[in-house]
């Protein structure tokens, strides 16, 4: 598609909206309410966000005002969002983990003077926020909360006030594609969180790209596990908009510790996830092997390894395959079992998904495909096929995606997708769009028509003797061990590399094996030399980002004294 020419809808709230007056009656959101799962059908999702659009009006929200929201997965999420677009206010998605001085931050920098939030927690660290940024006028409550300092306003006083679907409609389809829908604070592994500006086109593009492949998937009527914050870019517009507007019903799941049940129970056709949680279902599935033991564990591993010997090479031979088909019954259609039976397609982003990692779930038949994106980018920009896939890459870029390797080996992209830049930041926005052209401060490889990440452009260790080193390829490598749950490297301005590593429940004493291993895989000046167990990296104790990437700066400054006596031990 050329820049600047577009198909279809203008906005989101339009797509949204048309799409509800064609879909009454069928199932557009399902989440746990009262002890059981509760729809939400287009055409009840319609009048409630006419309501909210209505209600936030009378509240003197109006165009280019920037609105906090803070809320776990649930349909006011989306109904909010969707209103807030269509009277032309901006959305400021804000993680439910965040502190108050995260709040603080947001709430300096965007500007916004009202915020949406769910539960009364975490009203109150809104609060606390922008206490330090310089107060709220405005505070929308979806559960009972009382405050003095800020208007408070109940969600259900807003879904009374009278809202007229059509003309709500009538307005959104006068929304210009460029104008600006959302801020989405990026998630910041390093500095401060900066404002994303993403306008409607740059979402709609995304969706448009995934339409194109979803046809063969036929994805119409099946219903996906939502269970990444909606706050983050890509749930916000894949889980939010895209895939409700081909036709999915979205399941709100009620927590990662409930994932196991909710795939049996829901049954999804896709479902979307970060490498964290493929490392945490294959040590799993890998234990309840080990406990079993016997005939049934050689039985696993031999549908892997033959699972693996077809996704590879050489290829089987005839009592192989014959093997395979039996092993497929036997195995496969057991784990397939344990996720639903009916997945299309389990996607992985967020993080570089390590391809023995991917290839485990792919030998036991399952669809994992990898795809890539940047909050700055809508945030789609490339995603392997389930009938297409090379788990080494991250696929092709999407249709309508321009994409180029730069001199230094940087990613480049062009296209609909791409942000207006950075709120109040010209000089970041300057760095960052180059003739038109996102740096993504990915350094990668085109191959095939695919995109290979190989490495972060600013995130290579020099060591002493002026060696460059990879700490995504070195982190990757040590998760990949059944002993390793989660690492970090070190090594700037040493002789050598060290390691920070949380140990596998149960499996401190087995880590120097693992480490051992992963260092046979690696050149000299890469290698491992010393390593110290550490406790985990968690979202509470700052560690981890909401979408469970490793804050790297973070951990090495709290492990600072650890890092240095590994160093010293020459």
């Amino acid at each position: 598609m050329e820049p600047g020419k577009r198909v279809g809808w203008n906005s989101l709230p339009q797509m949204m909206l048309e799409l509800a007056a064609q879909r009454q009656d069928r199932p557009m959101l399902r989440h746990w309410h009262d002890k059981a799962w509760r729809r939400v059908t287009w055409g009840e999702f319609a009048h409630r966000v006419a309501a909210v659009a209505a209600g936030l009006r009378a509240e003197g929200i109006g165009p280019g005002d920037r609105v906090l929201l803070v809320s776990e997965n649930r349909p006011e999420f989306v109904i909010a969002d969707t209103a807030l677009m269509a009277i032309g206010a901006v959305t400021v998605p804000t993680y439910t983990t965040n502190l108050a001085a995260d709040h603080a931050h947001i709430l300096r920098d965007s500007g916004a003077r009202a915020a949406i939030v769910s539960q009364a927690g975490l009203a109150r660290r809104v609060l606390e926020g922008a206490a330090e940024a310089g107060g709220l006028d405005l505070l929308v409550a979806m559960e009972p909360f009382e405050a003095s300092g800020p208007r408070v306003v109940a969600w259900s006083a807003l879904e009374a006030t009278p809202g007229d679907v059509q003309m709500l409609r009538a307005e959104a389809e006068q929304i210009p594609p460029g104008r600006l829908a959302c801020l989405i604070y990026t998630s910041g592994t390093g500095g401060a969180p900066k404002g994303v500006m993403l306008p409607h086109r740059a979402m709609l593009s995304n969706r448009a790209g995934v339409a194109q492949l979803a046809d063969r998937l036929k994805f119409e009527g099946e219903c996906y596990l939502s269970f990444l914050p909606l706050s983050h870019s890509y749930e916000h517009t894949v889980g939010g908009f895209l895939l409700p507007s081909l036709g999915v019903e979205v399941v709100y799941s009620r927590g990662a510790d409930r994932i196991a049940a909710e795939f049996q129970e829901i049954r999804p056709a896709v479902v979307t996830a970060v490498p964290r949680l493929f490392e945490v279902l294959r040590a799993r599935i890998l234990a309840g092997v080990e406990k079993e033991g016997g005939f049934k564990a050689k039985l696993f591993h031999r549908a892997v390894a033959l699972g693996l010997r077809k996704l590879d090479g050489p290829p089987l031979g005839l009592l192989e395959r014959v093997q395979d088909a039996i092993l497929d019954r036997l195995v496969r259609d057991k784990v397939r079992a344990r996720f639903g039976g009916r997945l299309l397609c389990l996607v992985s982003g967020g993080a570089r998904l390590d391809p023995d990692l991917s290839g485990f779930f792919l030998a036991l038949g399952l669809p994992v495909i990898q795809g890539y994106g940047q909050t700055e980018a809508g945030p789609v920009v490339s995603v392997n096929l389930p009938w297409d896939n090379d788990r080494t890459t991250v696929g092709p870029p999407l249709p309508g995606v321009e994409v180029r390797i730069a001199e230094d080996g940087e990613l480049c992209v062009r296209g609909d997708l791409v942000m207006d830049g950075y709120w109040n930041q010209p000089e970041a926005t300057a760095s960052a769009l180059q003739d038109g052209w996102l740096h993504t401060g990915d350094i990668a490889e085109m191959t095939g028509g695919r995109i290979r990440i190989t490495d972060r452009k600013r995130d290579f260790i020099k060591t002493l003797g002026g060696d460059m080193v990879s700490p995504a390829k070195l982190e990757s490598l040590l998760m990949a061990e059944p002993e390793i749950a989660q690492a970090v490297v070190a090594g700037e301005g040493q002789p050598g590399i060290v390691a920070l590593v949380v140990p596998a429940e149960g499996m401190a004493e087995k880590v120097g094996a693992a480490v051992a291993r992963v260092n046979q895989k690696l050149a000299t000046i890469e290698r491992i030399r010393r390593t110290a167990a550490v406790a985990p990296f968690t979202v509470e104790n700052g560690q981890l980002t909401p979408t469970m990437k490793i804050k790297r700066r973070v951990v090495l400054d709290a492990h600072k004294d650890q890092v240095e006596a590994l160093h010293s031990k020459g």
